[in-house]
């Protein structure tokens, strides 16, 4: 297991301000400075003595929740939010009054106690490749102390119990699944766009179609393949359910306009459903009788996956934060619930 480099973090953090100073020019708040001086005063460091967790203990004693030396640094932490939110490049597709959303929005508290810190670990190491990918799952926690994450070209299993990442797949490598036939074929140089985790199977999408399935219990790779050859392939989301016969199954969405249902046993491509527009997520209801689907357009759907068509519902006027970055949840207790973001 790599271990981790405050380095990282603080080049990020020297790359941001940059960013801003040459945006705001003059108008920038940390005066006449270059990179190479922000780089030379930045932080003080040894390198022997970081810390690679924060513990509650820690937070109460002053120290950052993410590790950052905030009283070694130019400036302080709220100064540096407050620059990085006015420079923050937020892309809207659809025009929607502030007002309105404020309407529709339940009114919390500010200081309001919804969570307490606990713990964080620098040591389980995640990259997003993409800004669009931020919200299709990349991290996938199946217990209280098991975590899937995807770091550079690496899928990874991190344990908080005994301190270990373990590496599951390689995307680098030249995938070679155990299962033939069944439309199963090898992957290699593969980027990872999304991911899900399901009891024992463990199933990751890629930049040009790729789908690639793991047993957690057994070596290797058990089914691989490209789903598209479309040049827009990119697999943007997966889900894996069970269907109203007691029958696991797994959907995933690619940018081709499809949404594509697998058996888990073999594999098997059991239905391909094309839409108008790019399916950027689908969610299937506890019951397996409902897939809401949602993509590049302002209205999403709700069908009924044994045949693809549009079910009773309809949901005009769907709003994504990004084209690409739409998600959809599903919930039936008894009735129909969605939630957007």
């Amino acid at each position: 297991m790599d271990e981790f480099e405050l380095e990282d973090n603080l080049e990020f953090i020297l790359q941001s301000i940059q960013e801003l100073i040459e945006d705001q020019g003059e108008n920038n708040p940390f005066g006449e400075v270059n990179q190479n001086e922000l780089l030379a005063n930045l932080v003080n460091y040894d390198q022997d003595n970081l810390m690679p967790d924060v513990s509650v203990e820690d937070v109460v004693n002053g120290k950052d929740v993410q590790g950052i030396p905030w009283e070694k640094m130019l400036f302080p932490r709220d100064q540096y939010r407050e620059m990085k939110m006015k420079g923050y490049k937020n892309y809207q597709n659809l025009s929607y009054a502030r007002e309105d959303a404020l309407q529709d929005c339940k009114q919390v508290e500010r200081d309001g106690p919804y969570y307490d810190f606990q713990y964080n670990t620098r040591r389980a190491r995640l990259s997003i490749v993409h800004f669009q990918l931020q919200l299709r799952n990349l991290v996938w926690a199946t217990t209280k102390h098991d975590v899937y994450t995807v770091h550079n070209q690496s899928m990874t299993h991190w344990s908080s119990l005994n301190q270990i990442s373990t590496e599951l797949i390689n995307g680098d490598d030249c995938i070679i699944p155990k299962q033939r036939g069944h439309g199963s074929q090898s992957v290699s140089m593969v980027q990872f766009t999304t991911m899900a985790v399901d009891n024992d199977l463990l199933v990751v999408g890629g930049f040009h179609g790729e789908l690639i399935c793991k047993r957690l219990e057994d070596d290797g790779i058990v089914f691989s393949t490209r789903v598209t050859d479309d040049e827009n392939a990119i697999t943007n989301s997966l889900e894996i359910y069970q269907d109203p016969n007691g029958s696991r199954r797994l959907v995933v969405a690619n940018n081709d306009c499809s949404v594509r249902i697998f058996d888990t046993k073999y594999f098997d491509l059991l239905n391909h459903y094309v839409f108008p527009w790019s399916v950027n997520s689908v969610s299937v209801n506890p019951d397996g009788t409902l897939f809401a689907v949602l993509g590049d357009h302002e209205d999403g759907l709700v069908v009924d996956p044994k045949c693809g068509k549009m079910a009773i519902y309809w949901l005009p006027g769907v709003k994504t934060q990004h084209v690409g970055c739409g998600t959809l949840e599903t919930y039936h207790n008894p009735w129909l619930s969605l939630v957007e973001g």
